[in-house]
């Protein structure tokens, strides 16, 4: 079962035009928080690394069996988060076949996901990823890690993981808020240094799953 959902999930990577997923989450969070992040990410990736992503991202939610069709899913929002059973078991499956999960803390979501990332991997604790690490390195260096694109509580930002069989299939981003700076500049009013800046780490995500 596993081999076949990988060869699904490899067939979207190697297709002409991919799509990527935004998912819908329960639990009262607000999961569509920064509608235009991805549409944004998107075409910023199409133009400058050579994506083919279709210009309009999905939406799933975490049980749909439709989760292995997308090799990107983007997770995002302010409040609580609820993964019941169906939802956990889909997503383990979906991460230790192939799949990778964005989850982006737009501030307030920090003591709802962790509890939900437990139930996912039980025995796997998030780690935090080093500036070293090639989702840092390429195509855009970030010598310092994460970048800090929006000001919250003035911590620094945090790139945490989950690694399976050393491959980063679960990634999440803190105090950070990349999708902030995906958005249309009149959104937030970040200088445009930010926004590239942002951009440029989403591409590196977008670097590191589809060749990886």
């Amino acid at each position: 079962m596993k081999r076949i959902v990988y060869i699904l999930i490899l067939i979207s990577f190697t297709s002409f035009s991919q799509e990527i997923a935004l998912v819908k989450y329960s639990g009262g969070g607000d999961w569509y928080a920064n509608p235009t992040s991805l549409p944004n990410l998107i075409k910023y990736c199409n133009a400058n690394i050579n994506t083919k992503i279709k210009p309009k991202p999905a939406t799933v939610e975490p049980g749909s069996p439709d989760l292995f069709s997308y090799p990107f899913l983007h997770m995002t929002g302010h409040g609580n988060v609820v993964f019941n059973d169906s939802d956990v078991t889909n997503l383990r499956n979906y991460l230790t076949s192939g799949g990778f999960l964005h989850i982006d803390d737009n501030y307030g979501m920090d003591q709802y996901i962790r509890k939900e990332i437990k139930k996912i991997f039980p025995n796997t604790d998030l780690v935090e990823i080093p500036a070293n690490h090639q989702i840092f390195q390429k195509p855009y260096l970030f010598s310092s890690g994460l970048p800090k694109i929006h000001e919250h509580d003035g911590k620094r930002p945090q790139a945490f993981g989950i690694f399976v069989e050393n491959r980063l299939v679960l990634l999440y981003t803190f105090e950070c808020d990349l999708g902030d700076g995906w958005e249309d500049p009149e959104v937030h009013n970040n200088p445009a240094y930010v926004r590239e800046k942002a951009l440029k780490m989403g591409a590196n995500i977008m670097n590191y799953i589809f060749n990886n």
